[in-house]
């Protein structure tokens, strides 16, 4: 399970989460800093409703927290409309 985004009334960040043989670990990338009581129960909240719903057996959950923001959304799908609009032709026109 990767990339589930938290979100309530408004936007905190995203997790990712990895499962591995004895340990589940977690990469929480908040969009603004919590105070350590509501961090710690975001954790708990990540735990209960992503982690253990899984069903698979773990030893530890082990999270790294960042705060950061988004500065955008990338796929391949749009460095191909970058590589059209700067060579400007697409694959229609190769014909």
């Amino acid at each position: 399970m990767q990339g589930n985004s938290l979100q309530s009334n408004n936007r905190l960040g995203t997790v990712d989460i990895h499962f591995t043989t004895t340990a589940v670990h977690g990469t929480l990338i908040l969009e603004r800093e919590l105070e350590e009581a509501d961090l710690t129960k975001l954790i708990e909240q990540i735990d209960e409703d992503l982690v253990l719903s899984a069903d698979m057996p773990r030893d530890d959950f082990l999270v790294s927290v960042y705060v950061g923001k988004d500065v955008g959304f990338y796929s391949d799908e749009y460095f191909a409309e970058e590589t059209e609009v700067s060579t400007g032709f697409n694959e229609d026109d190769e014909d």
